[in-house]
Parts: structure tokens; C-alpha cells; sequence
């Protein structure tokens, strides 16, 4: 199929397809450039292919107008989807609609899409909902979540309502498992548009999965966190997940180190 399509593609840019076909090419030649961008996409996502690229060697500044998803389509035909031509977290919100994308779907109580200023400069992007993030549709409001609320009112000195949070995958992997790598591929166009969306001057990744997943590494955590990397010219300091916190409360003071630095570019300090 992909041949195929790949070859009706050329044909059609070509003009060699007969007269009496031309109306049939046009359309051919728009679902197969649709099936191109889709294949790129999963080629990136690391589905099939080894991906390419990092996305952490990207220019030091995003113009507003930027595209963020850089042609990451949630669907073969994304381009005309409402996702991807939604303007705002609302409109995001009801074009995931009912999702069932993935497997996630079936043990689901509910999405669990984000919550927070919409126009936030300090985005938190962490894993997946747990129990009872899926019990209540919001993210970060379970043990984990407290130590969160905590990093942000107490140590930044911050609203958990001036700031951003979301997740990789919007749906609770079961017995709160790793989200696996389908799952992932999935969902994360719609945290790529969240934050196209939001355009945060600062994204701090909680977790092995959101790090690996923004920056297309591999890396392990503990080699990432602390230092900064950039997420299409916003800047992105990785650290761990606060559930890695209640298990190893030790590293609590490495977390803090990496949030005094955002706090100071927040402050302006680093410049």
C-alpha cells in the first residue's frame, strides 16, 4: 500500500495520469501526500522505522506563527481534522471528543486532557493519569499531584492555576503501567498541539516518558535532568516525577535544584 500510494503520488504531481482521470488524480494526489506526512510522522514517532532527528536542535526562538507539530498528524488525514485546526484547548478538547485512538479507551473513567492557564509561560508535562486522576478528570491531584502542588505553591511561590499541566497520554494505562510506545504514538499530537496552543516560555518534563518523549531521546533521566534543553526554542528543564519522589524522597533535593533554575529564568536571572 504504501508503495502504491507513494507511487500514485508521483504520478499524479507528474501529470501522468490520463486526461480522463484528472479529477481522480487530484484527489489521489492529496490523500497520498496526506499518507506521506502520516508515514514522516510515524517515522519520527519511532514506529516501524528508527526515528530521525532531535528535537532539542532547534532554533533558539519560536515565532508565534511556528507551526509546533512540525507535520506530527494525529491521523491519515489529519489536515482536514478538527484537532489539527482546532485554535483553542477548548476546541482541542472536544475534537479528541469520545477518543478511542488507542487500547487506553477501554479501562478509562476519563480523558484526562489538562488543566491551567491557558496562557501559562510554565507548562508541567508528566506521564499518564493514575487512579485518581481518572477518577476525576484532572491531572496531578493523586499523592504525586500533592508534591506537585507543593513544588509549585510552596517552593515557586506560584497558583497551580497560573501554570500549565498535562500529560503524554490522556487516559490511565491499567494497574498504572508505563504507557506503552503505540499509546504514545497516539496521544502525543494532542500534547504537541497543547503546547502549540499554549506556547509556554518554559516546559519542565516530570518523568522519563514525557523527557523521552519531547526530546526524542533515549537518555536516561538521571544524565538529562538539571541541565536545559530546548523543546522547538522553548526552553525545557527535565527532572523527575514526583512518584518517583514518594519512592525515593532522597532526590528530592536534586528536584529542587532543577526548580531553582527555572525559577531563575523565570526571574530573568540567566540572561
Amino acid at each position: 500500500m504504501l508503495r502504491i500510494g507513494l507511487k500514485c503520488y508521483d504520478l499524479a504531481l507528474k501529470g501522468s495520469l490520463p486526461m480522463s482521470q484528472e479529477n481522480d488524480s487530484e484527489e489521489l494526489a492529496t490523500v497520498a501526500a496526506s499518507l506521506r506526512r502520516h508515514l514522516q510522522w510515524r517515522q519520527r514517532a519511532g514506529i516501524r522505522v528508527i526515528a530521525k532527528g532531535n528535537m532539542k536542535e532547534t532554533s533558539s526562538a519560536t515565532p508565534r506563527d511556528e507551526n509546533l507539530l512540525g507535520g506530527t498528524e494525529s491521523n491519515l488525514f489529519s489536515d482536514s481534522s478538527m484537532a489539527y485546526k482546532a485554535g483553542s484547548l477548548e476546541e482541542l478538547r472536544a475534537a479528541i471528543g469520545d477518543c478511542q485512538r488507542c487500547k487506553l479507551c477501554a479501562g478509562r473513567t476519563h480523558i484526562v486532557f489538562g488543566v491551567g492557564n491557558p496562557q501559562a509561560k510554565l507548562m508541567f508535562v508528566g506521564e499518564g493519569p493514575g487512579r485518581d486522576e481518572d477518577l476525576q478528570g484532572e491531572p496531578f491531584v493523586g499523592r504525586a499531584g500533592q508534591l506537585l502542588t507543593d513544588i509549585i505553591t510552596k517552593g515557586m511561590g506560584l497558583k497551580r492555576e497560573d501554570v500549565y499541566i498535562a500529560n503524554v497520554v490522556k487516559c490511565r494505562p491499567p494497574e498504572n503501567r508505563n504507557p506503552e510506545p503505540d499509546e504514545v504514538a497516539a496521544c502525543e499530537p494532542f500534547l504537541k498541539k497543547q503546547i502549540d496552543l499554549i506556547r509556554p516560555q518554559i516546559i519542565v518534563a516530570l518523568g522519563k516518558f514525557a523527557v523521552q518523549t519531547l526530546l526524542q531521546s533515549k537518555v536516561p533521566i538521571s544524565k538529562l535532568r538539571g541541565n536545559w534543553h530546548s523543546y522547538h526554542g522553548i526552553k525545557l528543564m527535565p527532572t523527575f516525577h514526583p512518584a518517583y519522589l514518594l519512592r525515593n524522597p532522597a532526590d528530592k533535593k536534586l528536584v529542587w535544584e532543577d526548580i531553582k533554575k527555572v525559577l531563575s529564568e523565570m526571574h530573568g536571572e540567566n540572561a
